[in-house]
């Protein structure tokens, strides 16, 4: 009988469950190295004051095929809550797609029939789309955002296109790459009409896909070892090692880039790829959660704000039975950085209350801090492919040469492509 196949799989987040999931599916023996309790990596659940809440709040789109996928394949429980496409600015702007027309036209009736856009301004966005549509969203050069968006009125940059370069991309258009950028609308904006649909989490981030995940691969046959950091990699014989942990046929290393040098420190083989992977730049997101004495309820579930310290603000009452709690979220580096917690929270009270007006203070906030939550998407990035210079050795994380930014579907599509590699390349053993 043929044997199953002993593969490791090295970090517990979107990207290393996803790879598990596959290589189970397809008969492995998957053992998976997460050093961490928690499941989820950068998009992971936090306990704070007795609370389940998330290191940073992240949407999911209906173009996230891969994640919605695999949500299926181990049937985790229902953890979003489907909408079309909704980009709403209280008092300024708000956008929403129909349900009943399909592609292209949903787009255009939402751009025609947007509120706090002049018919220039709808007109000028209308026209953009059509332009990249023309270009099949190919860019003769990738330069960044900005550049990209030079011709669009100043209003729709300030509430739809940077805001969405921003919370997609986790970099500022003026550092952006416009053709990832361009990527995100062709396949969301640019596609289906339920590619556009916003899913917003109603559980938190390790309860959504890592968890269930972890069930699925346990009552396989697999294993998830928590809590284990794994220091180093080794090779020998043609397999590969985790401190002296092994031997396993191959690995995937579903780490956070900027663990990988010292992870693959021992293999000269890829000495290249750890240069590569340190010269890396990041960004932060920082999440600021604020709890009311009273119910809050803001226009809609995800609202925006525009001149002030928060970007997105949540409605945590409304999405996951946290009434008076509101999530206020930051992509990217900037000003607020220089704030304490405490001044921070205070100055997005004072933008909530423009919205909510006549809003107490709140009675408790925290504000988490994912120092690196992403890389720096900047235009003509080199990034790692899956496949190393050593063969059964693959990488997987949203940091993984792709289409895509640093996205929760970015991280699932490399788990998914690593462990493909590996099942194609794996070799059958006869007992």
């Amino acid at each position: 009988m043929t044997e199953a196949r002993r593969i490791a799989v090295v970090g517990g987040g979107y990207a290393g469950m996803a790879a598990a999931v596959e290589l189970t599916r397809a008969g492995a023996k998957v053992q998976v190295f997460e050093a961490s309790r928690t499941l989820g990596g950068r998009a992971r659940a936090v306990e704070l004051d007795g609370q389940r809440l998330d290191n940073g709040a992240h949407i999911l789109a209906g173009a996230y095929a891969e994640t919605l996928r695999l949500m299926h394949l181990i049937d985790a429980p229902a953890g979003v809550r489907r909408h079309p496409l909704h980009l709403e600015y209280p008092g300024e702007m708000r956008i929403v797609a129909p349900t009943r027309l399909s592609a292209p036209l949903h787009l255009a009736w939402a751009l025609i029939s947007a509120r706090g856009l002049s018919w220039t301004e709808k007109l000028a966005a209308i026209g953009f789309m059509n332009r990249l549509k023309a270009i099949r969203f190919r860019l003769a050069e990738d330069v960044t955002a900005a550049a990209l968006l030079a011709g669009q009125p100043a209003r729709l940059r300030r509430y739809l296109w940077e805001p969405l370069c921003l919370a997609t991309l986790n970099t500022p258009a003026q550092q952006a790459s416009a053709q990832v950028f361009a990527n995100v609308l062709r396949d969301t904006l640019g596609a289906d009409r339920r590619a556009s649909d916003m899913l917003l989490p109603v559980t938190d981030l390790s309860a959504l896909f890592p968890e269930p995940a972890a069930r699925y691969v346990e009552t396989h046959g697999g294993q998830i070892k928590r809590g284990t950091r794994v220091q180093a990699v080794a090779r020998r014989d043609g397999n590969y090692y985790l401190d002296g942990d092994g031997p396993y046929e191959q690995a995937i290393l579903a780490v956070a880039p900027y663990h990988l040098p010292a992870l693959i420190g021992g293999l000269p083989e890829l000495a290249a790829l750890s240069r590569q992977v340190a010269e890396s730049s990041f960004q932060p997101i920082v999440t600021c959660y604020l709890r009311y004495a009273e119910p809050v309820r803001l226009p809609w579930p995800m609202v925006g704000v525009a001149g002030g310290n928060a970007q997105w603000l949540f409605d945590l009452g409304a999405l996951r039975q946290l009434p008076g709690t509101i999530a206020a979220v930051i992509s990217a580096r900037g000003p607020h950085q220089q704030l304490e917690h405490g001044e921070l929270a205070a100055r997005i009270h004072d933008e909530i209350v423009r919205i909510v007006p006549g809003l107490a203070p709140p009675v408790w906030h925290r504000v988490v801090v994912e120092q690196r939550a992403t890389f720096d998407c900047t235009p003509g990035l080199r990034r790692p492919p899956t496949a190393t210079a050593l063969p059964g050795l693959w990488l997987a994380g949203d940091y993984v040469a792709s289409d895509y930014p640093a996205t929760i579907e970015t991280a699932v599509r490399s788990g998914v492509r690593a462990a493909t590699s590996a099942l194609e390349q794996a070799p059958s053993h006869q007992m």
